[in-house]
């Protein structure tokens, strides 16, 4: 039985298929085929969204500064940012690292695609809109902006890579108990789980839609855990989020990123 979506290169639409998360391979045409081995596209066709300030960890950390002027308490509603169309990217694409930074900073995030419109969904029906579930990074020049868009940190070409499919809900089951892991050329860097969220997902698809449409093919962010690990140009960054996968990116120097998003 079918249990994933994914989406190759020069395809405009999902294509349903069995997907082994244990080992991140793929059934195509009566094949078991790994995930390295296949032209993967980010797994969404429309906007993708992030959720700041939605791990108890990045509050903790932050401490009284969220009391301060100007905003004098912590945000009463979701905040959100856009990763614009440029910074999409696959499995297996390389991330670039721009001449002006040393290194990045890997935001591993659980994303949740929409399956149709949503507007002003009630926390109780919130789930029904969801298509399933994929990995996110996040990626991000390490900046010190709380509470104002980052535009030039977050909105860079090649970063947010998602993948490398569509989980759907019933073969994540509890979305809120998931271990999400990162890797540095092979080194465990961080270890979180979404049982931190401040907001569950239903929570956090009501607040959002009470004032916007997300829309088939949306894909919502639910936020990044404290402590986001550091890579550099010449690193390979993997995150895995249990019941989903795993998703690879190798950081190159910006210059040596050929379009299509592949090192050369």
């Amino acid at each position: 039985m079918v249990n994933a979506m994914i989406k190759l290169c020069g395809m405009q639409q999902w294509t349903e298929a069995l997907v082994y998360p244990e080992n991140n391979t793929v059934e195509l045409n009566g094949k078991r085929i790994h995930s390295s081995k296949l032209a993967l596209d980010t797994p969404v066709t429309g906007m993708i969204y992030g959720t700041l300030l939605n791990y108890k960890g990045v509050l903790e950390a932050l401490g009284n500064a969220v009391n301060e002027p100007p905003y004098n308490a912590p945000p009463i509603g979701p905040v959100l940012y856009i990763k614009p169309a440029n910074t999409h990217i696959g499995y297996g694409s390389a991330i670039p690292l721009p001449a002006d930074a040393e290194q990045v900073a890997v935001g591993a995030a659980l994303g949740v695609v929409i399956g149709r419109a949503a507007t002003r969904v009630s926390e109780s029906e919130a789930l029904d809109y969801v298509a399933g579930y994929t990995i996110v990074n996040d990626v991000q020049i390490p900046h010190q902006h709380l509470f104002r868009p980052a535009i030039r940190q977050l909105s860079r070409d090649g970063f947010c890579p998602a993948g490398p499919w569509v989980m759907k809900p019933e073969a994540i089951g509890d979305p809120h108990n998931l271990k999400i892991r990162v890797y540095v050329n092979g080194v465990l860097k961080q270890e979180h789980t979404t049982a931190r969220l401040i907001r569950t997902i239903p929570r956090l698809l009501a607040e959002v839609t009470d004032f916007m449409t997300l829309n088939a093919g949306d894909m919502l962010h639910v936020g990044i855990p404290e402590n986001a690990p550091l890579a550099a140009a010449g690193d390979d960054v993997r995150i895995e989020i249990d019941g989903i996968g795993c998703l690879d990116n190798p950081v190159v120097p910006e210059q040596g990123r050929a379009e299509g998003g592949e090192a050369i």
